[in-house]
């Protein structure tokens, strides 16, 4: 199993509407792709805004690119949810599940 995680920071204002995104649109549509397992969003209030991070697990590597491409670790960031953004990794980091 492969978890992938990626970060970003939202703008305070823009924090929960952030949240509905991940919640009505990326989850959903992530549940649609064959080897993906769940996804977990954690959260923590910084002084410019709101930090995520979302972590999604995977059966395998080839069942991301279903999802992000070949460029596996590239970030998938819609224009809209970009513009919830103040910073955002452009770049996932995917681990090995141990246990």
């Amino acid at each position: 199993m492969i978890s992938r995680q990626w970060r970003c920071l939202a703008r305070p204002d823009r924090a929960e509407e952030y949240i509905t995104h991940l919640r009505t649109e990326t989850i959903p549509a992530l549940r649609n792709i064959r080897g993906f397992i769940d996804a977990s969003i954690s959260s923590r209030s910084l002084e410019p805004g709101v930090e995520f991070l979302v972590v999604t697990r995977w059966e395998s590597l080839e069942a991301i690119t279903a999802f992000a491409g070949t460029d596996a670790e590239a970030a998938v960031v819609p224009a809209h949810a970009a513009a919830m953004m103040i910073e955002y990794d452009r770049r996932a980091r995917h681990f090995e599940v141990v246990q």
